[in-house]
């Protein structure tokens, strides 16, 4: 049993040889592989003939069979013909080279028998790779990771092109298994991590490539160098031949999404990718190319389905940039803020100023903060680190805003995930006519069928806003323009009527054109209908309406105003003492209310004049159907309680305001009195009364005093806030930071102050 556990790279083994004599040979030697000739992958033909789908099947066939056979071999078998047969290595190099990508359909769609075999072949492929990038199958077939780390890079089974390669077409549906492949590789054999850093300069020359193709930059540019204004062709890319420019939009749309795929399944690459400044190349790659590409798209004219399908990669393209920087953003800062780090004051102070070269760039950071929202992350910073500079912070909030507005778009809702069979039914043409990536993100439905969030909810087809205008006139203009480019046949009086009508939103409106799905009340209206001629506005003079009309100032109604009654500053023969000392006002109140003051039930009548006596007398008259409820006394009151005060009536109270300063004090000692007489009866009743009743009411007595007095408790606190690690509310964080800047007015104050400045004069050794 002890020699079934020896790693194959030191074992070996007894065969017989061509002459019949036995002979011992090491596990993996060159003789020991089987001869047998791996054909190598040619793609289907798009359109093919008859014969040539037969050709392919066949040929498929045959190397799905020559592989299951492989993954048939025993481990030291399996790794002989790996090592050593270079048919099999043309085989796998083939298929990583010219296998369909995922925009890439309409070769497989042909035929349901030619997708059925390569879906066979691609299953295939991936667990032939899967076996090579692992080292231990089990106890008994295993590899020495080092040995492991050696044959893989000395024989080439793997590089970094292979690794993208291997990323982008089977990275959809397994991203773990081939995380945990990558992973190891790099982990067996770190020299991985030093060809990657040879790689990124490559893949930024890749994209100055792009850039000279497209006219936007001169030959021999540095990935470290500014774009020259001086090379700025606008017109190559309209001019440029339609072969030459088809090919340069697969090559941006292949390269983009081997990058995005890559990063996705191996995060640890993002800090090389960063280190080598990737991120500000990518940004100012997409401000320059983006737009030019999508302007000779529209313009240029194609073949309806060609012109649908490059504009499905260019916004294919553009998706993926925006999700390469925040992968390179997330995994090299976002992620160690979150893990709480050491280096959490390096990792922000870098995702700062990631966002500020950001500024610069309008066009992606409204793409970006469509997709990844800024705000959320400014707002994660500043829960992970109080000490945040606010001024900082809201300067980049007001750059995403001033972007926006400089390109003449809105924030979009958030939306919801959209079904598979939405997404399918979703319009191309309203994708490559429309503007913004959620858009964008619907057309990649219909050719990847991603998943997660990059599955949005079909628009619908009625504005939410209605009749009311959100837009300001500068907006509107841009919106009018936006629609008039693409759609130049339509009137500005239509258009507006649309914009109302689906609340202002342009990609909606296009869309609804497009795809005939106007309301019916737009429907009946001419397509090329001018704008409407503004009305002149009344004069200020006649439409006006303030708090002087109809009265003697109104100026504007009258003709004559008593200027007596209108001064600047005092006026003459007064002062300030005698206008605070006339007190007719407070007079002319206390009559008023002395009035109340006198309440009697019985009321007298005027004399009789029939009446001997000529004495008056009360005339008290009864009603059997007056609702005892407006009745002096408050029936029922004596059949709950004995207490002959609830049938006195509550006696009448002249406003503090307005009483004399003697009757005002007689008040508050007859309130004295009552307190005092109320606490002896008590004391009288209890011999020896409750500690806990007399506590009571000193709290109850001193709160009552706090509230007169006009004093507020504070609110509670929530510096405590829960366990580490279950996350912190808005209360606890704000609480805390409140505590943080006010913490020096309490007892000991200043002693954080005081510190420093002993130690800075030596008082305190450091």
């Amino acid at each position: 049993m002890a020699g079934a556990r020896v790693p194959l790279d030191e074992r070996h083994v007894t065969e017989i040889g061509p002459k019949g004599k036995e002979r011992s040979l090491p596990a993996l030697h060159p003789e020991r592989k089987e001869e047998r000739s791996f054909l190598p992958y040619k793609p289907p033909l798009e359109d093919g003939s008859p014969a040539q789908v037969e050709e392919f099947l066949e040929h498929a066939q045959f190397i799905s069979e020559d592989l299951e056979w492989l993954l048939s071999l025993p481990h030291d078998k399996f790794w002989c013909q790996v090592v050593f047969d270079e048919s099999l290595q043309k085989c796998l190099d083939s298929y990583l080279r010219h296998a369909p990508r995922g925009l890439d359909p309409a070769l497989l769609s042909s035929s349901p028998a030619v997708a059925d075999m390569h879906r066979s072949l691609h299953r295939s492929m991936f667990m032939v790779f899967l076996r090579m990038a692992t080292h231990k199958e089990s106890k008994e077939n295993f590899l020495t990771p080092a040995v492991f780390g050696e044959i893989i890079y000395n024989n080439f089974l793997f590089d970094i092109p292979k690794i993208l390669d291997l990323c982008v077409l089977f990275g959809k549906g397994n991203s773990q298994l081939l995380h945990k492949m990558i992973d190891n590789i790099f982990t067996q054999q770190p020299s991985y991590y030093g060809d990657l850093d040879d790689t990124v300069p490559s893949m930024i020359q890749v994209l100055d490539m792009i850039l000279e193709k497209c006219g936007l930059q001169t030959g021999g540019a540095c990935a470290n160098e500014p774009l020259k204004l001086t090379a700025h062709n606008p017109h190559a890319a309209m001019t440029m031949n339609e072969e030459d420019l088809v090919d340069l939009v697969l090559y941006l749309c292949d390269t983009c999404s081997t990058i995005h795929s890559f990063l996705d399944i191996f995060p640890k690459a993002c800090l090389t990718f960063h280190r080598h400044g990737f991120l500000y190349r990518l940004v100012s790659f997409y401000e320059v190319l983006i737009p030019e590409l999508e302007k000779a798209v529209k313009k240029r004219n194609f073949d309806k389905n060609l012109q649908e399908d490059l504009w499905r990669r260019v916004s294919h393209s553009r998706r993926r940039m925006v999700e390469i920087a925040h992968l390179i953003l997330h995994h090299t800062c976002l992620q160690p803020i979150l893990e709480g780090s050491e280096n959490i004051a390096a990792s922000v102070e870098d995702l700062l100023q990631s966002f500020t070269a950001f500024l610069q760039e309008k066009r992606f950071l409204v793409d970006y903060d469509e997709e990844f929202p800024v705000g959320d992350d400014i707002s994660l910073l500043q829960q992970a680190f109080p000490h945040l500079d606010d001024t900082r912070t809201s300067y980049l909030l007001q750059g995403v805003e001033s972007a926006w507005e400089s390109l003449g778009r809105r924030k979009p809702h958030p939306v919801l995930p959209m079904t598979s069979h939405q997404g399918a039914e979703y319009s191309s043409k309203a994708l490559w006519e429309g503007g913004g990536l959620q858009a964008e993100a619907a057309g990649e439905i219909m050719a990847d069928q991603p998943r997660g969030a990059e599955a949005l909810m079909e628009p619908p087809h009625r504005g939410e806003n209605g009749a009311v205008c959100t837009v300001s006139a500068g907006e509107l203009e841009s919106l009018l323009s936006h629609i008039r480019d693409l759609l130049p046949d339509l009137g500005e009086g239509f258009i507006l009527a649309c914009l109302e009508e689906y609340g202002y939103d342009s990609e909606l409106v296009i869309n609804n054109i497009l795809e005939d799905k106007l309301s019916p009340s737009l429907d009946k209206l001419d397509r090329a209908l001018p704008r409407p001629v503004k009305e002149e506005l009344p004069a200020v003079l006649s439409s006006r309406s303030n708090v002087f009309d109809d009265d003697e100032f109104d100026v504007f109604n009258r003709d004559q105003v008593d200027m007596s009654r209108v001064w600047r500053g005092r006026r003459k023969g007064e002062s300030v003492r005698d206008m605070l000392n006339d007190k007719r006002h407070v007079e002319e109140q206390r009559a008023r209310y002395q009035a109340y003051e006198t309440v009697v039930d019985e009321v007298p009548i005027a004399t009789d004049p029939s009446a001997a006596s000529g004495e008056a007398y009360v005339v008290d008259d009864y009603e059997d159907e007056y609702d005892d409820t407006y009745d002096i006394n408050q029936v029922g009151a004596n059949d709950l309680d004995e207490d002959a005060d609830l049938l006195n009536r509550r006696p009448f109270t002249v406003p503090q305001v307005l009483r004399s300063s003697k009757q005002a004090q007689g008040d508050e000692e007859e309130e004295d009195e009552e307190e005092e007489e109320e606490e002896d009866s008590a004391k009288k009743d209890l011999f020896i009364q409750d500690p806990a009743m007399l506590r009571e009411r000193a709290e109850a007595r001193r709160a009552a005093m706090l509230s007169r007095k006009g004093y507020r408790p504070p609110p509670p606190s929530q510096v405590v806030g829960k366990p580490k690690g279950q996350g912190q509310t808005l209360e606890t964080f704000l609480d805390r930071r409140r505590k943080e800047a006010n913490k020096s007015r309490g007892a000991n104050h200043n002693r954080r102050t005081m510190a420093d400045r002993k130690r800075n004069k030596g008082m305190i050794p450091s």
